[in-house]
C-alpha cells in the first residue's frame, strides 16, 4: 500500500513539492552561512516526494530555534500554508485523507525543520 500511495503523491504533489525543497536548498546553500538551512532542506526534499511509510519526530532541544527563527522568516511560512492549503483539498473526500495527512506531516516540518529527523517505519 506504501508503493501506491508514493506513487500517487509522487504523480499528484510529490514532483513539484520536492523540487520546492530542492529549489530552496540550493538557495539557501549559496551563502556559506546558509549550508546547515540548505542540508536540512535536502534531507525534507527526499521525504516530500515519497513520505509513506516515513514520519518525522521532533526533538527537545531548544538549540535550533534561531535556524527555525530565520527559516520562517525565508521561506517556511509560504510553503507551510501551501501544504495546509493542500491538505485540506485533499481532505474534502475519503479516497484523499491520506494524502492530505501526508500533506499535515509536511506542513509540520515546514513550519519547524530543525530539530526534526526523519524515521522510516517498520
Amino acid at each position: 500500500m506504501r508503493f501506491i500511495g508514493n506513487i500517487i503523491w509522487f504523480l499528484l504533489i510529490g514532483l513539484w513539492s520536492g523540487l520546492a525543497w530542492l529549489f530552496l536548498g540550493i538557495l539557501y546553500c549559496i551563502t556559506i552561512i546558509g549550508i546547515p538551512i540548505g542540508i536540512q532542506l535536502f534531507k525534507f526534499a527526499q521525504l516530500s516526494f515519497f513520505p509513506f511509510g516515513k514520519d518525522v519526530m521532533f526533538s527537545e532541544k531548544t538549540s535550533s530555534l534561531l535556524l527555525n527563527i530565520i527559516w520562517l522568516i525565508f521561506g517556511g511560512i509560504e510553503l507551510g500554508f501551501g501544504y495546509l492549503l493542500t491538505g485540506l483539498i485533499f481532505c474534502i473526500t475519503i479516497i484523499g485523507i491520506p494524502f492530505g495527512k501526508q500533506c499535515f506531516k509536511l506542513m509540520k516540518i515546514s513550519f519547524l525543520p530543525f530539530g526534526a529527523n526523519i524515521v522510516t517505519l517498520n
